[in-house]
């Protein structure tokens, strides 16, 4: 029988970041995935997403250089190639996740593994020893009770990225970050697209003036928007609301996730009381005490980054030292769109519920050199701060480059630095990240 200091369940962001950080304090590792390695976030979900993304801003971008004389002519959207470069993409980040494990001597295992017993998992028929377990399962679309849905050929992200011909005329279900990126990522390359949301409005867990942004900027690429209606019934070809009948070719559910749980029912490990998730304590920490979980199966934000950084802080916990763990105000929020929206912290409103004294600005990029000479004026950037001591609470970034630049502001308040600590650096001209420095000094003065 092998034996192992760790064996990871799930190669996906959590999993295989946190395999990496083991075997680099020098402990035997396995890495044990039953579909794709790199997970959710590689093969139908991040990467493939900006890849399309990516499409998008090239048919964007030739549109906006003939408006200012640079002519040019789009002939055609080849569509299975821009998938063969997709697919060339995701390929290249898993050969990079192999050439970590080969090289930080991990054992790869491609098969389904089930828990025997805290020290025992079981893998295409082989027995292995190990002294912790990581769960790092990850999840899987959820798709609500839609009347006439179980009738009807749709795709979910797990299937969105095999289809080889561009839809037509595509209805998305689902107005939140992954459901308002794929509009961005469709739209300019021709496609008919419609996001239907149930809830009042798109992108709930965003700033609201962001969303207005956005919905704005979904209406100018021609994204058709329903937001808080009802469905009354999916049909072959066609979705029902109570007033309307929208047409598609392809049906794209996109109306969250559910953590793949399944794997912790033999050693009965305990659940959240809304059993949705693992509870854990602040290590990761299961139930069983030698098994940890991090990722979409426990409470926390459903993001690649954040699993990975969960991961490390549990591989430390297990062999080297103990760390706090992750707080979701530590956590970079982004929204891949154009423009891109990045937040972190408090909202002016949570803050306020809090019973905190806040001071909130924002400045607009349509006052910032770089900006206007990019032709990237639409945008802002808020901070949210303590006003008796100026501690940084939240921030807001929406415009180019926002998804880059967030990470500034969550980088002094991760120092414990204040507003004065923003104002005191020197940002270099012209630059989008300038408008930080000068909204710290708008702030404090």
């Amino acid at each position: 029988m092998k034996k192992y200091n760790l064996i990871v369940i799930g190669a996906g962001p959590g999993g295989y970041v946190a395999a990496v950080e083991a075997a680099k304090l020098g402990q035997k590792v396995a890495v044990i995935e039953k579909e794709k390695i790199g997970g959710t976030c590689l093969n139908v979900g991040c990467i493939p997403s900006k890849a399309y993304l990516k499409h998008a801003a090239w048919v964007e971008e030739m549109e906006e250089a003939n408006r200012f004389g640079v002519v040019n002519e789009l002939k055609e959207i080849d569509f299975p190639k821009l998938v063969e470069r997709k697919n060339g993409v995701v390929n290249q980040l898993q050969q990079g996740i192999h050439y970590l494990f080969n090289q930080q001597s991990i054992d790869y295992f491609e098969g389904e593994a089930s828990l025997i017993n805290k020290k025992e998992v079981m893998v295409n028929d082989e027995l292995l020893e190990t002294d912790y377990v990581l769960l790092a399962t990850g999840s899987h679309p959820f798709v609500p009770p839609i009347n006439g849905i179980e009738n009807v050929n749709y795709l979910t992200t797990d299937t969105f990225f095999e289809l080889k011909e561009q839809p037509k005329e595509l209805v998305i279900i689902g107005g939140g970050v992954i459901g308002i990126e794929l509009a961005f990522a469709m739209a300019p390359l021709g496609t008919k697209v419609t996001v239907i949301e149930v809830a009042p409005s798109i992108l709930m867990t965003e700033d609201k003036e962001a969303t207005a942004i956005i919905r704005n900027q979904l209406k100018k690429i021609g994204v058709t928007l329903f937001e808080g209606v009802t469905i009354e019934e999916v049909q072959s070809q066609k979705v029902k609301l109570t007033n309307e009948s929208i047409l598609f070719d392809q049906l794209l559910v996109v109306t969250g996730r559910k953590g793949n749980l399944e794997i912790s029912e033999s050693l009965n490990l305990k659940k959240t009381q809304n059993n949705k998730f693992l509870e854990v304590n602040r290590f990761y920490q299961t139930s069983i005490d030698s098994i940890y979980a991090v990722g979409d199966i426990v409470e926390g934000y459903m993001l690649a980054h954040a699993a990975s950084k969960e991961g490390i802080k549990a591989v430390r916990h297990m062999f080297s030292q103990k760390e706090a763990p992750l707080k979701n105000d530590q956590v970079p929020r982004c929204v891949y769109t154009h423009p891109e929206i990045a937040s972190f912290g408090l909202s002016e409103e949570e803050a306020k519920e809090k019973g905190m004294d806040v001071l909130v600005s924002k400045t607009a990029y349509s006052a910032n050199g770089r900006a206007i000479a990019g032709n990237e004026t639409t945008g802002f950037i808020k901070i949210i701060a303590d006003k008796k001591y100026h501690e940084i609470l939240g921030g807001v970034i929406v415009g180019a480059n926002a998804t880059e630049m967030i990470h500034t502001i969550l980088a002094v308040k991760e120092s414990e630095g204040r507003l004065e600590e923003i104002e005191k650096m020197t940002f270099a001209h012209p630059t989008l990240s300038e408008m930080i420095g000068e909204l710290g000094s708008q702030m404090i003065n």
